[in-house]
């Protein structure tokens, strides 16, 4: 058996949110073993310019190289908008993101008008824009700066919380008018807003999990490259450039369970990896 099915899919975030992601990676590929970084000390990424995110990203990618990937996942919108071309194009190891499997689920989902909500950052680059355009889709992007603090507060447990309703209602209101056919979750913090967001929307807009997207993506780009590790093969090691503590404390909230071994790794050590 070739050893490379082995080896681990690497995922990187701006912090905690891209967990979504390892959940629906575990869910659809349960044998996989997958390294995690988590940019906690850095985030957030989506108020930063995007050359600083695209910097972010080459350092985190770079670290995630040391564990020999067979896969990067790229699991921040930000990022994701920021440097996936750049990515693709440096690296030796096959690189994936969040943005492009969400377009094209979105597509898959309707003939409608395809509605964005993200951060400011991931709605500033225009890459959602683009890429609809360019499958002639109307579109509308909403920017979503208060979404992600509102979650990281666990506010997003009460679907019925006033303060997460009256966000949402402000920043999704002209996708209401717009009456748009679906609705993509352009941040990995926003899947645990769904039910929420479904409420407002109504239940004839599909929402898009972008990390649900991605990890169907990487199964059928690993299962095309017969790269699927075998059964009794899954591990989940965790780094974080924050408090692992409490990484580890809000890592239910994002993963569905408890991530009890959290390591710490400095920012000093993701920027000495890209040199």
């Amino acid at each position: 058996m070739d050893p490379e099915t082995n080896n681990p899919i690497a995922v990187f975030d701006s912090g905690l949110g891209g967990l979504t992601v390892v959940s629906e990676l575990a869910r659809l590929m349960p044998a996989e073993p997958v390294v995690y970084l988590g940019d906690s000390a850095r985030v957030p990424y989506g108020t930063k310019s995007l050359a600083t995110v695209r910097r972010f990203a080459m350092e985190n990618a770079a670290f995630c190289r040391r564990f020999d990937p067979k896969l990067i996942l790229v699991a921040c919108n930000t990022a994701s908008a920021a440097a996936f071309d750049e990515l693709r194009a440096t690296s030796d190891v096959p690189v994936l993101d969040v943005i492009r499997p969400a377009v094209a689920a979105a597509l898959a989902a309707t003939d409608g008008p395809i509605g964005v909500i993200a951060t400011e950052g991931t709605v500033t680059s225009g890459i959602y824009e683009r890429l609809l355009t360019e499958a002639h889709r109307p579109m509308l992007a909403q920017a979503c700066p208060l979404l992600v603090p509102i979650i990281e507060e666990g506010r997003a447990e009460n679907p019925d919380d006033p303060i997460v309703l009256n966000a949402l209602g402000d920043y999704l209101h002209a996708m209401q008018r717009r009456r748009v056919g679906a609705l993509i979750l352009g941040c990995t913090h926003y899947p645990l807003l769904a039910t929420a967001i479904s409420k407002l929307m109504g239940p004839d807009v599909v929402l898009i999990n972008s990390g649900q997207a991605a990890a169907a993506a990487a199964r059928d780009y690993l299962t095309r490259e017969a790269m699927l590790a075998p059964a009794g093969a899954t591990d989940l090691r965790c780094f974080t450039t924050g408090d692992p503590a409490r990484f580890a404390d809000l890592s239910e909230r994002f993963a569905g369970h408890v991530i009890e071994n959290v390591q710490a790794v400095s920012t000093d050590e993701l920027t000495g990896a890209c040199s």
